[in-house]
């Protein structure tokens, strides 16, 4: 395919929309509650009106406002029905012509909606992820074709390093100087990889975006791997998430077709292919090194570094490895410029991060915001704030190797640096809420019995010490610990994360230290009466 075929394509789909589009949201949380029946009731109400030349029921990713779906949009009436049912669907169509929709609407310019900053959910419930036309018709793979045919793989890394972005999978490493790394190290065989396994929980960015906007991942790894050198790619996904399984090997299908993917892309030298490999939900093959081990049929554990995966990576290979974000930032980057990336955000933190909220809080879905907006606008303004009247005791960023950050600290801004000043971490973009009734020893004992579960059991500081950690946190929460236990929860947890092998055991004490830090008081409550005070004497015998 050249620059021509793409713009026909272009063409053809915008002269083929229709006067009023309906948006109805497939992505995996609505289609949980039927939006496919919505979906194909809307298409008949649409039949059965005769309104098929003017109305087009379309397909969409998600719209965000996860809550309240299934969701439907009408465009451009700027309508956006919640809670839709099939039999709501016929009332919906009578509304276009002037009838009463028996169905709510939200305020589609409410703080949720008007706060956000769209570049990786910019084509999120707009277009249809199992088309790639759709995605065509967005300006996708525009980017790639500029990349090929206009710049120097060394350009494209200077572009990179220029615009600022940081690893969006939790370490915030910056990415132009991975991306360098890996182009300047020797070998005839290069690779690429895009971590999708994603597994902290309450997360489920990486999913979404996989399930509405998979051309855009795709787009970006190859443009990363024309930087790099690559021409192999692997998409490792977890097998929990079946619907963005499909719509990527669907993906990966029409760009093929398309020319898009495979050999002589562009009519250009540069050949890359993507391969789909499915993990089994393990949450240590997020860690590259156990994800690569997994890609290679082994048993997903981490190994030491160095070599880093820049050097020696896949197969023994220089390998490039990002996440889902990273990768759907990528081919906005190159068709609006590193000097508009690099505007957006903080002076150490670029562009924008997307966000999982979930918990005690009114509107839960995903978000969207430049780096450096403060937590108390997400919360509060955007979120709601806690639901029926509560107030927010503390927010969760980072999963399992995350940190709770009280509520005296919401004005905090959100970015790599802030955030790790207060011993919580950005992660992937987990961001539960807590109101007043919750119990943070409780929430420290959650954290650490998932990381106790998901430990690969190869370096014995993280297979013993999240196994003790935890018993001490339920021995604190049954009312049987002392001070002394206390202190040993705070040894071990030290010892735990200067002393583990990878990032899971490394970052495994954060919820512990960061409660401990902020809400000592919960923990103090819970303990019993120390038997021999500090500086005590225990007695060597014990006499009846």
């Amino acid at each position: 395919m050249i620059l021509n075929d793409l713009n026909q394509v272009k063409e053809k789909e915008q002269a083929a929309q229709k006067k009023i589009v309906l948006r109805c949201c497939m992505a995996a949380g609505c289609m949980s509650s039927d939006s496919k029946g919505v979906k194909e009731q809307l298409e008949k109400a649409v039949a059965d009106a005769g309104l098929q030349s003017e109305v087009e029921v379309r397909g969409v990713g998600c719209m965000k406002l996860c809550c309240e779906g299934p969701l439907v949009a009408v465009d451009p009436k700027n309508e956006l029905y919640v809670r839709v049912t099939a039999e709501n669907a016929p009332s919906i169509i009578a509304a276009l012509k002037g009838g009463k929709a028996n169905v709510e609407q939200t305020d589609p310019d409410a703080a949720f909606f008007k706060k956000q900053f769209s570049i990786v959910l910019a084509n999120s419930g707009v277009v249809d992820p199992e088309r790639i036309e759709s995605y065509i018709a967005a300006d996708g793979y525009l980017a790639l074709h500029e990349v090929l045919n206009e710049m120097t793989p060394k350009d494209v890394v200077e572009t990179m390093v220029k615009s600022g972005l940081r690893g969006r999978g939790g370490a915030g490493f910056p990415t132009g100087l991975k991306w360098g790394t890996v182009a300047k190290s020797p070998g005839a065989k290069k690779y690429v990889i895009c971590n999708a396994d994603e597994g902290d929980p309450g997360a489920f960015m990486d999913r979404s975006v996989l399930e509405s906007d998979p051309h855009s991942v795709l787009e970006g790894m190859a443009i990363a791997a024309y930087a790099v050198g690559a021409d192999q790619g692997y998409l490792y996904v977890r097998a929990e998430y079946p619907l963005a399984i499909a719509r990527l090997q669907l993906a990966i299908k029409q760009a093929k077709q398309m020319g898009l993917l495979g050999a002589g892309i562009f009519e250009s030298p540069f050949n890359f292919n993507v391969d789909i490999r499915i993990g089994a939900g393990a949450f240590v093959c997020g860690e590259e090194t156990a994800l690569m081990m997994s890609v290679e049929g082994k048993r997903g554990t981490p190994r030491p570094r160095p070599p880093f995966p820049a050097e020696s990576g896949l197969f023994g290979c220089p390998t490039l490895l990002n996440n889902v974000e990273t990768f759907a930032n990528v081919p906005a980057i190159y068709r609006k410029g590193a000097e508009w990336f690099a505007a957006i955000g903080t002076e150490k933190s670029k562009g924008t991060k997307v966000f999982a909220l979930a918990g005690k809080i009114k509107n839960t879905g995903l978000i969207e915001v430049p780096m450096g907006t403060p937590l108390r606008t997400i919360v509060e303004e955007m979120g709601g704030g806690a639901p029926d009247g509560g107030k927010i005791k503390a927010v969760q960023t980072g999963g399992p190797s995350g940190g709770c950050i009280p509520s005296q600290h919401l004005d905090t801004p959100v970015d790599y640096e802030s955030l790790g000043k207060l011993g919580s971490i950005m992660g992937s973009g987990g961001m539960i809420v807590m109101d007043e009734g919750t119990k943070m020893v409780d929430v420290a004992r959650f954290f650490m019995e998932f990381c106790m579960d998901e430990s690969c059991g190869k370096c014995i500081p993280c297979r013993a010490g999240t196994v003790q950690m935890h018993n001490l946190l339920d021995k604190i929460l049954k009312r049987k610990a002392t001070a002394r236990d206390l202190a040993k929860l705070e040894e071990l947890c030290d010892m735990v994360r200067n002393t583990s092998l990878c990032g899971l055991g490394q970052t495994a004490p954060n919820p512990t230290m960061s409660t401990l830090r902020f809400f000592r008081n919960e923990y103090e409550e819970l303990l019993q009466p120390d038997t021999f005070g500090a500086g005590a004497t225990h007695p060597q015998t014990v006499t009846k």
